[in-house]
């Protein structure tokens, strides 16, 4: 959906829909090419986007695509849509704590290497935030910092945790 959001603003190809989309989130993974082209693949096979013309510029020859009426109101329906939070704590960051605590392996070492891999992160956010010029890569940018911050709260509670239930223990 994201894609065909992009191609909601104009007809463009795959090289120009991976550069927009990697501009538009900064702070996401950026898309790989073989990705773009699978998704527009199933776009057009769906009837969401149309090829509108085939050019030979000075590289490649380039396909540019367009949504379609059908592609614009899938869109509109995607973005209505109200998207349901995640209760569940799946990422390794949890995964790797609760092995490690399950395991006897002393976890606060990894905390703490894991707090100064996230503050790191946020340096850097906080730098492409403040050079930003793109509205929506500003808020995307503020999204991810947030998550960030209640990532690094939740590494400092659980590293004090375990340090409170390993003193607990030792009485």
């Amino acid at each position: 959906m994201v894609i065909l959001g992009v191609l909601a603003d104009g007809p463009a190809h795959g090289y120009d829909l991976k550069r927009l989309h990697d501009e538009r989130f900064p702070a996401a993974k950026p898309l790989p090419y073989g990705q773009v082209y699978a998704t527009l693949g199933r776009l057009e096979r769906d009837g969401f986007v149309e090829t509108i013309e085939t050019r030979q510029e000075a590289g490649p020859e380039r396909t540019v695509y367009a949504a379609t009426d059908a592609g614009r109101a899938e869109l509109r329906g995607w973005l209505e849509a109200t998207e349901k939070p995640s209760p569940y704590a799946a990422e390794d960051l949890v995964r790797k704590t609760i092995t490690a605590l399950h395991l006897g392996i002393d976890s606060g070492d990894y905390l703490r290497r894991q707090r100064t891999e996230h503050l790191d992160m946020m340096r850097t956010l906080t730098r492409e935030r403040a050079g930003a010029v793109e509205p929506g890569a500003r808020i995307a940018l503020d999204h991810t910092l947030a998550h960030l911050d209640a990532d690094l709260r939740w590494l400092e509670e659980t590293r004090d945790r375990v340090a409170a239930d390993k003193q607990g223990a030792s009485r």
